[in-house]
């Protein structure tokens, strides 16, 4: 087992990484930035070291400042948590080079799985249900082409990436042009690169992904799905486990998916495969995602299993003590994404000091975040300051359980989504559990109309 971990990250997700450690017993180093010399993950780390400017290009994204931290700390792992760099190859190979494990896949599955065109490619062949569509596409004169067989409407996609971006809907031929170019010049300014591809469009559809753990030696085990559905503009606000629209067959035929696409890349370590689900019951393939999710709490208090502690032991070369029989849903869990922004004015960012923070507590409540009175919020990082977990017998109760943590939960001195969270749970939609991706956007669309 490693003795000291660096965890290349900042807020919530280094706080989650070094509490997993400290009750593993495996020092921590952390980084931090300018803006974040106060962070509390700077206080709560064993070590600490500043590797550059505000801005994530000069600090989280600097891979030779970080990776000169490791050396010189001592640090035999590197735990990237999610986005910044927990899903480029280009990191992951320099670690492979230095002799530091990287808490995550190779740098080859990381290329061949952020690869979304490629990605496609092998889940057909390994017999996972793809959506309809085509692969990359290499001028606007071919896409065209592509896009009459495909039909309309279907969606363009960059092939590298993620968060939403470089992704346009086409509905006729007549808007193709102009969203083949922006979703092309929008990629290549995200990613680096402006390859895309299509896919039909299917609506209504639900978004469902399967948590997956696989160790070194073969050893795969799903823990079951994720409701994705509540989305605003392709960036998820709630999640719940299980999903209210998955039966249990349905639940299995899934979970053997998943699995069949971990093994047909020999995946190490924690991913998410990510499906479409329609409301005849097919599920399509969208994505894996090759790294920790934001939304991994929600399986933990499910399956009471800590995901973030198998990552750091797959890593280290234990093999799962536990097999998919041993892999029991207990209740529902409901995750709201607490961000310091304004629903009422845009969802403008909202920066400013923490003058008060009351936590709501109970049984099977839980609070993940890194803010703390007197913190001040720079604005130069994601709006997201916290994540509020509960976890029920049903999902009746676990909405109750939500809603009356959500009205507990206190943070003055900025604004943020907690009323918004409140009113999502109190819909009627939201609560048969029928609601689709298309929820937010037709909810808002619904609240202009109102207005005017």
């Amino acid at each position: 087992m490693f003795s000291k971990i660096l965890i290349a990250n900042r807020g919530e997700i280094a706080i989650r990484i070094i509490r997993a450690c400290k009750e593993m017993g495996i020092s921590t180093v952390a980084i931090y930035s300018d803006a974040d010399r106060n962070a509390l993950h700077v206080k709560m780390a064993d070590e600490s070291y500043c590797i550059g400017g505000s801005s994530v290009s000069e600090s989280y994204l600097n891979m030779i400042a970080i990776l000169t931290v490791a050396v010189i700390s001592g640090a035999q792992a590197i735990h990237p948590g999610y986005g910044l760099l927990s899903e480029n190859a280009k990191f992951v190979s320099l670690c492979e080079k230095c002799n530091i494990e990287f808490i995550g896949p190779t740098s080859e599955m990381i290329s061949m799985l952020g690869d979304k065109d490629q990605a496609r490619k092998t889940m057909r062949k390994a017999g996972v249900p793809v959506t309809p569509g085509c692969d990359i596409v290499e001028n606007l004169e071919q896409g065209r082409i592509e896009a009459q067989k495909i039909g309309f409407p279907l969606l363009i996609k960059a092939r590298s990436g993620g968060g939403g971006r470089g992704i346009r809907l086409v509905n006729s031929i007549e808007e193709f042009d102009n969203a083949y170019h922006s979703a092309s010049t929008e990629a290549k300014n995200a990613f680096g690169d402006g390859a895309v591809y299509m896919e039909k469009y299917l609506s209504p559809v639900k978004h469902i992904e399967m948590q997956i753990l696989s160790d070194k030696y073969g050893n795969v085990v799903c823990l079951g799905e994720r409701e994705c559905s509540v989305q605003r503009k392709n960036q998820k606000m709630i999640e719940e486990c299980p999903s209210p629209a998955v039966d249990r067959e349905t639940r299995l035929q899934m979970m053997d998916a998943a699995k069949k696409a971990a093994q047909a890349v020999n995946y190490v370590n924690a991913g998410t495969v990510e499906f479409l689900l329609d409301m005849d019951g097919n599920f399509y393939f969208m994505e894996m995602n090759t790294r920790l999710q934001v939304e991994h709490p929600v399986t933990e208090m499910v399956v009471g299993i800590d995901i973030v502690q198998w990552q750091i032991r797959i890593a280290a070369g234990t093999a799962l003590n536990f097999t998919q029989d041993r892999v029991f849903l207990h209740g529902n869990a409901i995750e709201c994404r607490i961000n310091a922004e304004d629903p009422e004015n845009n969802f403008r960012p909202s920066c400013g000091t923490i003058d008060f923070i009351h936590i709501p507590g109970g049984p099977c409540v839980r609070f993940d975040t890194a803010i703390y009175q007197d913190y001040d919020i720079p604005p130069f990082y994601d709006s997201m300051i916290g994540k509020l977990i509960v976890q029920a017998r049903s999902r009746e109760l676990a909405i109750r359980k939500m809603k009356m943590a959500l009205s507990e939960l206190t943070i003055a001195g900025v604004i943020t989504n907690r009323n918004l969270h409140i009113e999502i749970l109190s819909d009627p939609e939201f609560v048969s559990g029928k609601y689709t991706t298309s929820f937010m956007a037709e909810r808002e669309k619904h609240k202009t109309n109102n207005v005017e």
